[in-house]
């Protein structure tokens, strides 16, 4: 009977002593659920400022106004960088494209031309030269108000091979047109940028490469180069006007077919990616330049690494 009138008192004494732990733990989680509120209101804040403000709020300058007459491309070969081209061409950009050789077609920059009143030229630069490319490009530059550059990484079937499968000619290739061509690039035009204070530099390259798969080790390497060369820039030149974007677009649907009927606004065609993508230029340092992608990407940082790995063994 003494146990059973102690009993009473015990589950009191551990509940008196419980609750304060209880507030403690109520107020910690009260908390933890605040700053996840604020965190993604702040994301939604970011989503909305990045692709929907500039394009319902446009700036009343163009681009040439806000960073120079003239466009530095290298590496146009895709459907998405084409259509980026396109798009400065007709927000009255004049560009020159650099090719490393005669892949790209000579008669698209007279099209661009014609088409849009601007000027546009090809210059041939096998950067794997060295300085026996740059001085030439340095020539036929030298007279041309360089106000933007885009370095673009094409994500060819070639690329997506395991390490040990590519050749070594092809590995030197891939770094000669990824690392090397946009460093010496980006070398070429950041003085007299950096001289006059603006410019901006785009790097481009497939939003695939956010998370590491089997098969594409090299692409990868190359790709993450670019995304810190970029932070890079930013951090040495942000504060003298030059403007710093990376560029990780999902795929597009492609020219030649339509894109599927469900699936447009998941798969948009060059024309309206670039579209989307040039607006968010002085904008947001790093964006896949395309809202749906942006949701895309949010929904792969989501996947654990471990079911990421499986999915890129099975491919």
């Amino acid at each position: 009977m003494a146990a059973v009138d102690r009993f009473p008192l015990l589950y009191r004494e551990v509940a008196r002593s419980c609750s304060s732990y209880g507030e403690a733990l109520a107020l910690v989680g009260a908390l933890y659920m605040a700053s996840r509120t604020c965190i993604l209101l702040h994301k939604c804040c970011t989503f909305v400022r990045m692709h929907f403000l500039p394009r319902l709020m446009p700036t009343g300058k163009t681009l040439s106004q806000r960073y120079g007459g003239w466009a530095l491309i290298h590496g146009a070969s895709d459907d998405t960088a084409h259509a980026y081209a396109e798009e400065l061409a007709r927000q009255g950009v004049n560009i020159v494209f650099v090719s490393h050789d005669r892949t790209m077609n000579t008669d698209w920059p007279r099209a661009l031309s014609q088409h849009y009143g601007v000027e546009a030229t090809l210059v041939e630069a096998d950067l794997a030269l060295g300085e026996a490319a740059v001085k030439p490009l340095r020539d036929a530059l030298r007279d041309k108000d360089i106000g933007i550059l885009v370095n673009c990484v094409s994500e060819s079937p070639v690329l997506q091979s395991r390490l040990t499968e590519m050749s070594e000619q092809g590995l030197l290739d891939l770094v000669t047109r990824t690392v090397v061509a946009a460093t010496l690039m980006t070398r070429l035009v950041l003085p007299r940028m950096v001289q006059q204070r603006r410019g901006a530099v785009v790097n481009m390259c497939s939003g695939a490469g956010g998370r590491a798969s089997a098969g594409r080790a090299a692409l990868f390497a190359s790709e993450g180069f670019l995304e810190n060369f970029s932070r890079a820039l930013h951090l040495e030149y942000g504060d003298k006007g030059i403007f710093i974007q990376t560029l990780t677009p999902f795929q597009v649907s492609s020219r030649v077919r339509p894109a599927w009927p469900l699936s447009d606004w998941l798969l948009p065609k060059p024309e309206v990616y670039a579209r989307h993508a040039l607006s968010t230029l002085g904008v947001t340092h790093h964006t896949t330049g395309y809202w749906p992608h942006t949701l895309q990407r949010g929904f792969m940082s989501c996947i654990p690494e471990w079911i990421w790995s499986m999915g890129g063994h099975c491919c």
